[in-house]
């Protein structure tokens, strides 16, 4: 009950933290907020070009396929990689005031996910130019987006409070983040790979939630239950523990600033 009445008090905080990060992204930019639907398609022009014209991959509406798997991976590699520098970006208000330390992992996460929107826009011109279908079970695509977020909050505040303490966790971030992409069926498809390596590849959390996207978006189905249990059950085991760690060692944050 303590979290969730903080949660209300701070509100305004969190909107106006997650408004500020937007306005520094595309300050001085002429483009602006463009720029976030620009980019996944100037990156899906590449993607396409390499992978479906030199290396002939054939998978069918190759460019919607890249886009439903690179906005989740994206969105969990923005929420997390800014998460890691939460704390100790704002070690200044935190020494000053008291604010719940996690609204700055939240707000962290908040704004990847208004990033993810723009990135969905760019998803949807990308199918209406090419005359992808729009079905029904796309207007569920808030609950993958919404798995991802709960996950990429419990992940957040691991490692944060890992990069807090340990400086070098964001060196070694910056590894296994890479790793993920090409762990996360983004540019290929899983029945390309060995069978061995294919049942490797369901340990990655991601894997989960961009089936589920792809699902609605590109093959117009409504994932099953079993589906649906495994990524709650992922996002709620890591944001308990997330939450647990953090609670346990955020009191002596200010000693490692």
């Amino acid at each position: 009950m303590k979290y969730i009445n903080n949660f209300i008090r701070y509100r305004y905080l969190l909107s106006y933290l997650v408004f500020r990060d937007i306005t520094v992204k595309y300050k001085r930019s002429i483009l602006g907020i463009a720029w976030s639907i620009l980019n996944p398609l100037l990156m899906m022009s590449v993607i396409v070009t390499v992978f479906q014209g030199f290396f002939k991959m054939n998978i069918d509406n190759y460019p919607v396929y890249f886009l439903t798997g690179s906005l989740i991976y994206n969105f969990f590699s923005e929420a997390t990689t800014s998460s890691l520098t939460a704390i100790l970006g704002n070690a200044s208000l935190v020494k000053k005031v008291y604010i719940p330390k996690y609204i700055f992992v939240l707000e962290k996460c908040l704004f990847a996910f208004v990033n993810a929107l723009f990135y969905f826009v760019a998803l949807i011109i990308v199918m209406i130019v090419l005359k992808t279908p729009i079905k029904p079970p796309l207007f569920l695509s808030f609950i993958p987006l919404t798995y991802c977020l709960v996950f990429s909050i419990g992940f957040g505040m691991i490692i944060t409070t890992l990069n807090t303490f340990f400086r070098d966790t964001g060196h070694l971030y910056s590894v296994f983040i890479m790793a993920m992409m090409y762990l996360t069926p983004i540019i290929y498809p899983i029945d390309a790979i060995p069978k061995e390596i294919a049942d490797m590849l369901k340990f990655n959390p991601l894997f989960y939630y961009v089936q589920y996207f792809r699902d609605l978006i590109l093959y117009n189905k409504v994932p099953d239950l079993q589906l649906n249990l495994i990524c709650i059950s992922i996002s709620l085991s890591f944001l308990i523990v997330g939450m647990i760690v953090f609670k346990k060692y955020q009191d002596k944050f200010i000693l490692y600033m």
